[in-house]
């Protein structure tokens, strides 16, 4: 197969983040100096699950580098769906936190649309409660999720114009496939994208995947796409992050992504590493919508 870029742009995710960290801790300061507290982000973490555990440090280390305040709530993994709930109800009621996220996965007995719905939309820096997601279907002021507005940031900010590029979205996943294929066909920069959204029931997937001037793979399975799935030139997306055993890291695993990196580079105009990719992104968002949330008045 021929290469129509043999230097793909890589679509750093730690270097943007900086970027927008860095916008922020200046406007934190802005803010203080002016008598006002900092933003506040709480996180709420059930059970030891080990990933859950990364994403919440990170998230906390992000908040003290640009100013914000921050909490981490823990609890137990046998926590029980009322304790959980009251939880959310006493951080709804707290004026001194302007956001707040209760990290997914939930313990397998805990019902985790019911404490989605419980969340204050006001405060859902998520931006996975219907009333945030109702509103970024309209084009309305909203927290947008994290992970798609990441993206979409990345790519506006390394100056990829996707007006008209045929889009193809792998994974329907209410937090980041379905919204993701939404944001990209609305009017907008970045955006104005013709959009196919594939699933685990799409036939001939590797027939759509080929269509793509830019591929979103969003489906937890590792290597899932592989060269033969992707044109020449096509911009791609790669937000898996699965971890697979590993000897020879220190932690015995590492993460990998649900692309074929090392083959499907080549083939490509921009691609994300994974790590260092989409993951700074969705937690800049993260830090975007609580600042929001902390000036929403």
């Amino acid at each position: 197969m021929s290469s129509a870029y043999p230097t793909p742009l890589i679509l750093d995710g730690n270097a943007t983040a900086e970027q927008i960290r860095e916008e922020l801790r200046q406007l934190t300061v802005a803010r203080v100096a002016a008598g006002r507290r900092p933003p506040h982000l709480t996180a709420v973490l059930v059970g030891n699950d080990g990933g859950s555990e990364t994403y919440v440090a990170h998230k906390i280390k992000a908040c003290a580098a640009v100013g914000f305040g921050s909490e981490l709530i823990r609890l137990e993994a046998t926590t029980t769906q009322v304790e959980l709930m009251a939880v959310v109800e006493s951080l709804n009621q707290n004026p001194m936190v302007d956001g707040y996220i209760v990290q997914l996965p939930l313990p397998d007995h805990l019902d985790a649309v019911a404490v989605n719905l419980a969340i204050a939309p006001e405060k859902d820096v998520d931006g996975f409660h219907p009333v945030n997601l109702g509103r970024m279907a309209l084009g309305l002021p909203c927290y947008q999720p994290a992970t798609p507005s990441g993206i979409l940031e990345l790519i506006r900010r390394n100056g990829i114009d996707l007006t008209g590029m045929h889009a193809v979205v792998l994974g329907r996943s209410a937090i980041v496939g379905s919204p993701m294929a939404q944001m990209l066909s609305r009017n907008a920069k970045p955006g104005n994208c013709t959009v196919t959204l594939c699933h685990s029931k799409t036939k001939d997937i590797q027939k759509h995947c080929l269509q793509a001037d830019l591929l979103v793979a969003a489906l937890g399975k590792p290597g899932f796409v592989t060269a033969d799935m992707v044109r020449p030139g096509a911009v791609v997306i790669d937000v898996g992050t699965t971890r697979v055993a590993d000897p020879s890291k220190r932690s015995g695993y590492a993460l990998r992504g649900d692309v074929c990196y090392e083959e499907v580079a080549p083939r490509c105009r921009a691609i994300t590493p994974v790590p260092g990719g989409v993951g700074p992104m969705t937690i800049a968002s993260l830090l975007q919508n609580t600042w929001l949330a902390a000036n929403r008045s």
